[in-house]
């Protein structure tokens, strides 16, 4: 979804921005996502409004506009169930020696920034992107990253948002690759996947066949040893420049919670 903004004040020099929708939809998805993984939406009608109001208020039809009361829902939801921001104690209770941070306490500066799309599209299901893949999508773009940047990975997997797929195919983010975005000053990270980790069921696989420790979940345990956020479940990335945009992706302000459902978009200066 886009959505145009024009400016006509004395300030704003007839500017018109263009909003890009980069979250997922929240609805119910029993159809197609795993029981661990489910949201469920039940909607609560004008009908059903009608009755709330005369069982708080004892309020009959004849005293309502038009006999209908008001519209609700009820969501049941992960706080990692759609588009989000992992906070980093999702990844571990200490980051960088202190007690992690919870949702309600990352810094809003880092949630709102210049955009950069790195297009990966062309890694393979399964496979990592490593430091190398990252030097050389910014190489292509001409673009060097500097502190606060947010960092967007477009694999292309939003494309199976709505099938079983979703959640077990696409790429990832290698934890040396991690590092290294952090090395730069990137606090904020995200990804068109449902994780920003290698699908977890190749991880798994992977990790009970070597017997080692340091590749189930390894991008995301980075957030051990260095502090930053990822957005993932992203979607639409598409439809952005490589640069030149903002991320505007402010997590609900959940308290003492691993994450937060966001509404990001990128927001284009024409």
């Amino acid at each position: 979804m886009t959505e145009l903004l024009n400016f006509n004040d004395a300030n704003s020099s007839n500017r018109q921005l263009r909003i890009i929708d980069l979250s997922d939809t929240l609805q119910n998805d029993k159809d197609w996502s795993p029981w661990w993984a489910r949201n469920s939406v039940t909607y609560q009608g004008h009908k059903f409004g009608r009755f709330a109001i005369w069982l708080l208020f004892g309020i009959t039809p004849k005293y309502l506009r038009n006999r209908l009361g008001w519209a609700n829902e009820t969501i049941e939801l992960s706080t990692h169930g759609t588009t989000h921001m992992d906070a980093p104690w999702h990844y571990a209770p200490t980051s960088e020696g202190k007690r992690a941070k919870t949702i309600d306490q990352v810094p809003l500066e880092w949630c709102y920034g210049d955009g950069v799309v790195l297009d990966m599209r062309h890694k393979e299901d399964g496979s990592a992107i490593t430091i190398a893949d990252v030097e050389l999508a910014l190489g292509k773009i001409n673009y060097q990253l500097k502190p606060f940047d947010i960092v967007l990975i477009q694999t292309g997997n939003d494309r199976r948002l709505g099938s079983p797929e979703y959640f077990t195919h696409g790429c990832g983010v290698s934890a040396e690759a991690t590092h290294w975005l952090i090395d730069k000053g990137i606090k904020v990270m995200g990804i068109d996947s449902w994780g920003w980790d290698v699908p977890l069921p190749i991880q798994a696989k992977q990790a009970k066949a070597s017997g080692r420790k340091d590749i189930f979940w390894a991008a995301h345990f980075v957030g051990i040893d260095k502090e930053y956020c990822q957005l993932e479940r992203l979607a639409n990335l598409n439809q952005l420049p490589p640069y030149g945009f903002k991320v505007s992706a402010f997590p609900l302000k959940i308290k003492d919670a691993s994450a937060g459902p966001s509404r990001v978009v990128g927001i284009i200066e024409d």
